[in-house]
């Protein structure tokens, strides 16, 4: 019995010694020259959970790399329900690290964050729950090399920004194409945050600032959203990373050989890239950016610096932020138009305090053309144009509902996974509907494993369409009101037609041969002779149409009831009363 005692005071006295340990990351011991590996990533964050009550870790669901997506939960009173968090009436934090494994920022700034939150030297705020994706891209992550991102100024070694496919997953948050953006879409369904926040680093042009920022664009957020993130939310983090040292810039979206000094336009975060996403959710979402020329150390001291600023505003604004998404979330219920395509505005800009580095021509010694460079010896700060505004060109009467057949299933997977409402039809049921016909499109080329369509023209008429048992009712009126409007409508710009998944209907399935063919059409055009005139009509037009037989046939096929129904005709269809 004594034994046991003494075996047990050993035993707590060993784990007390343990749990009192600092608690040291990769980045630390290598003093900012080294970033983890994923199972050390893994590993930490998995000790941490067992350390402290404050922390929690889940698997989330599956990855193309075949390991789970994590997420990690911080809170301050060791409560990790979110469900309870957000009745409870907490600000909830989204930041998602390592989406390109080569800009491993965040994924140190949020590990040192977190272990000063345990060990008591930074106070997380009672009514903020922080979310992190320690790792996005598993892929990407497992996949180190020195040689990466050539330009960039550290860590010594780090991931590849294509995942376990390839693909580059800030490209990948509608058409999913990724299992991490399937497991990704339930866990920000899940967590619903008020702040997103996607930590990058950026290339471009050389300046003095350390981090920049790229925000959801405020005219596309829209409504009192927009303006309070203009004119309330933006210069507050800007504000308070000065506070912090870092001067904050808008994400330097330069890209060409013209001087950084004349400006740029806001970057355009259409619903592919993450704060795009966001926005779908009337999520305030925002993407870090910092400069790869500056020191890594740096770099993940300002990252985590702008989290900080985050929590702080979060605490104490997040009352009003919770309110504008609630507000902003009932108006989408009922509105009855949604824009769906926007431009930039070139007549309207504002003006920013820029920290540059004067930039000539030299001759290259690669090229012996000119090429641009920068002078660190000559830094200057001058107010330069910033253009910031979009208007819409285009918008779509909501409807009430859209029917989607059961046959679609990469549709209705990627519906499931953002938690639409949705119900089968319980029965086979004839509706009538508003149905698109594709007049024209045009293929772009191959990006990101696609031939996006664009340039889409539509002509619309109401039928009578017969559905079928387990088909998809889905209704207007929810929260996912806007996200159906930017995928279900063909010519939104990163709808599922844009991105392919409608191609099918895109090319004849039914035909004719011809020397069969040609006594049925005369037979065809006789007893609808409106459809000789318009044979005719088109032959007077069209003088390759009027030199052939065969496709002066196909043309009559295609007017004819031959032509099978759901050629061109878009298979989401419309309810509209």
């Amino acid at each position: 019995m004594i034994r046991k005692i003494i075996c047990l005071a050993l035993y707590c006295s060993v784990a007390t010694m343990l749990y009192a340990q600092p608690i040291t990351t990769v980045f630390e011991k290598s003093k900012g020259a080294e970033t983890p590996a994923y199972h050390e990533i893994i590993d930490w964050w998995k000790a941490l959970d067992k350390r402290s009550a404050l922390v929690q870790m889940r698997a989330m669901g599956p990855t193309d790399a075949g390991y789970p997506l994590h997420l990690i939960t911080v809170s301050a009173n060791g409560e990790h329900g979110i469900a309870a968090a957000r009745k409870k009436g907490s600000t909830i934090i989204l930041v998602n690290n390592g989406i390109h494994p080569g800009e491993p920022d965040g994924i140190d700034a949020s590990m040192l964050l977190v272990r000063d939150i345990v060990e008591k030297k930074y106070t997380l705020p009672p009514g903020v729950l922080l979310c992190i994706v320690p790792v996005y891209n598993i892929g990407g992550c497992l996949n180190r090399s020195p040689d990466y991102r050539v330009d960039q100024n550290g860590p010594a070694e780090f991931g590849s920004r294509g995942n376990s496919q390839n693909l580059d997953l800030n490209r990948d948050f509608i058409k999913a194409d990724s299992k991490e953006a399937l497991s990704f879409a339930a866990l920000f369904r899940l967590t619903d945050p008020d702040i997103f926040v996607d930590n990058h680093v950026s290339n471009g042009a050389d300046y003095q600032h350390v981090m920049t920022l790229l925000s959801s664009q405020h005219n596309r957020i829209g409504g009192a959203m927009g303006e309070y993130l203009q004119e309330k939310f933006e210069p507050a983090l800007y504000a308070l990373m000065k506070q912090k040292g870092f001067d904050l810039v808008p994400y330097v979206n330069h890209w060409s050989d013209k001087k950084v000094e004349e400006g740029w336009q806001q970057f355009w975060d259409s619903p592919r890239y993450g704060s795009g996403y966001g926005t779908l959710w009337s999520s305030f979402s925002f993407v870090p950016e910092t400069h790869m020329l500056k020191p890594y150390p740096q770099r993940v001291a300002a990252t985590r610096a702008l989290m900080e600023s985050f929590i702080s505003y979060a605490a104490q604004h997040g009352t009003e932020i919770r309110r504008l998404r609630a507000a902003v979330r009932e108006e989408n219920k009922k509105a009855a138009y949604f824009p769906i395509r926007w431009q930039w505005d070139s007549t309207k800009q504002s003006s920013i305090r820029f920290l540059g580095y004067e930039s000539g021509y030299k001759k290259s010694e690669v090229s012996g053309l000119p090429r641009l460079y920068y002078d660190r010896n000559k830094p200057y700060e001058r107010q330069i144009p910033f253009y910031n505004s979009y208007y819409p060109v285009d918008s779509v009467k909501a409807p009430l509902a859209y029917v989607l057949p059961q046959g679609w299933w990469k549709v209705v997977e990627r519906l499931k996974a953002n938690n639409v409402v949705m119900r089968p039809l319980q029965r086979d049921t004839i509706i009538e509907v508003e149905v698109y016909r594709i007049a024209q499109y045009q293929a772009g080329g191959l990006y990101e494993g696609h031939y996006p369509l664009g340039k889409v023209e539509i002509k619309t008429s109401r039928q009578k369409i017969s559905f079928r048992k387990g088909d998809w009712y889905i209704p207007m009126n929810q929260e996912a009101a806007r996200f159906l409007i930017e995928t279900l409508e063909p010519q939104a710009e990163d709808s599922y037609f844009t991105w392919n998944f409608f191609d099918p209907i895109l090319r004849q399935k039914e035909g004719f041969s011809d020397y069969a063919f040609e006594d049925i059409a005369a037979e065809y055009l006789r007893q609808h002779p409106e459809a000789g005139r318009q044979l005719e009509e088109a032959r007077q037009k069209d003088e390759k149409l009027a030199k052939s037989a065969y496709l002066q046939l196909q043309y009559v096929f295609r007017q004819s009831p031959y032509l099978e129904p759901g050629y061109m005709r878009y298979p989401v269809y419309r309810v509209t009363k």
